[in-house]
């Protein structure tokens, strides 16, 4: 359902700042987790989650990149705002929505680098800072009627926001200097190193210098000591000179301004225009098309069929026999022993993954693949990597949900697992 005006958005400035710097962190992480046993160990789990959305946005700016499909965007947008036009009640409640969002998008490109370097987090990121932003604006907000404060500190928030503040996290310094002398470089490019922002944060400082300053200065890795913060409230927050509290508490009065310009100036228009685009939608085409998702429940219809990639045909199915000849025995191509000693035993028949034709997208995982006749036969759990595109469009080309077969489903579990009671209890022979 986006428009035009924001798909060129994503497209022309969104995805590429956010990869330009997720894929220069991405490098020095992976330098830091060869430093040694335990670099590797605590950067794991971060890298991974900023592999996988690399692989997202890289794919999503080709989507956007895809000139038959955007054409086609394009003439659907202009084919709905034709039928709105040709309506004057419809024209007088919905006309100028398009342009709204236009001019929502025009505005935000005028801050939105200083609305990300000091609000969103493009300048500072780390479980400490977060830390330090947490306490300092719940600090305030806490202090006003629940009705006035920020969604995130009404009462109904509190409790979870009190939950991950307090509970007990280890904090690795080096990795925290690391990722906030990045962004601190990263900011200082995108908003210029004349910004007021800037040389109110850094000084004179070079990031690094100021990343082991603030990282090794504060006190808040330990749990107790943000839990005298949370308890003591606006006071604490004032009266401390923690220097991770120090710098969001200068910052904090900016950054509220900067979220409140955007929600005001970007986000509240957008959203006001897409409603009236939604009611010209229905308007004009009725039940015919579905709305966006919802987390209600969807059917999607498809074929089982593969596509083709770079010239050659993709078989719409995998086998136990493709599966051991890729594991090198280590990570990410290793595999569990009870699955390396089960080789022998394993029928290389047995279908193990498939794909097909239906539209899925994330969040879809765990879902049941049905047939003509109503039997599972299969668990959605991924796409192929052109189904990322599915946040824009569908292509039946491409576009492809991944499921896991039945067959080695029922194999494993009696020949990996020794779960035959779990077979006899399902009724499967």
């Amino acid at each position: 359902l986006l428009t035009v005006s924001d798909l060129k958005f994503l497209r022309d400035t969104s995805i590429p700042h956010w990869l330009l710097r997720n894929v220069e962190l991405r490098g020095r992480l992976i330098q830091y987790a060869k430093s040694g046993d335990e670099a590797h160990r605590t950067t794991r789990a971060l890298l991974m989650s900023l592999e996988n959305g690399i692989k997202v946005q890289r794919k999503r700016l080709d989507a956007l990149h895809s000139d038959a499909l955007f054409e086609q965007k394009e003439a659907q947008e202009a084919a709905l705002q034709a039928a709105v036009e040709a309506d004057p009640e419809l024209r007088a409640e919905v006309g100028g929505a398009w342009e709204e969002i236009e001019r929502a998008n025009a505005t935000y490109l005028g801050f939105r680098e200083d609305y990300y370097f000091l609000e969103v987090g493009a300048a500072f990121n780390g479980t400490l800072v977060d830390y330090a932003r947490t306490l300092v604006r719940a600090a305030a907000e806490r202090a006003k009627p629940n009705e006035e404060r920020l969604r995130q500190y009404t009462e109904a928030a509190l409790p979870a926001l009190e939950q991950q503040l307090l509970a007990p996290r280890p904090i690795y310094p080096e990795r925290e200097e690391g990722r906030l002398s990045f962004w601190v470089v990263r900011g200082r490019e995108f908003v210029g190193p004349g910004s007021p922002f800037v040389l109110q944060i850094r000084g004179r400082k070079s990031p690094d210098t100021l990343a082991e300053e603030l990282v090794s200065g504060t006190e808040l890795a330990d749990p107790e000591v943000r839990r005298k913060y949370w308890e003591g409230g606006r006071e604490a927050i004032d009266a401390s000179d923690d220097p991770l509290i120090v710098l969001a508490r200068s910052i904090d009065e900016q950054a509220r301004a900067l979220q409140k310009r955007y929600e005001d100036e970007v986000e509240a228009p957008s959203d006001l225009a897409y409603e009236k685009i939604a009611k010209a939608r229905f308007a004009t085409q009725g039940p015919s098309r579905s709305p966006d998702a919802t987390f209600t429940l969807r059917v999607t219809y498809g074929a089982h069929e593969g596509w083709t990639e770079k010239g050659s045909e993709v078989r719409p199915w995998t086998t136990v026999a493709e599966l051991f000849p890729r594991v090198t025995g280590e990570a990410p191509f290793a595999l569990p022993a009870s699955w390396q000693s089960a080789e022998s035993e394993l029928d290389g028949d047995t279908k193990f993954n498939f794909v097909g034709t239906t539209d899925i997208i994330g969040g879809n995982s765990g879902s049941p693949v049905i047939d003509a006749e109503g039997r599972v036969v299969g668990l959605a759990f991924d796409g192929n990597i052109h189904s990322i595109s599915g946040a824009y469009w569908f292509d039946a080309e491409l576009n492809r949900t991944v499921a896991v077969h039945p067959q080695i489903m029922v194999e494993a579990m009696r020949d990996i697992y020794g779960a035959d009671h779990l077979l006899r209890e399902m009724g499967v022979e």
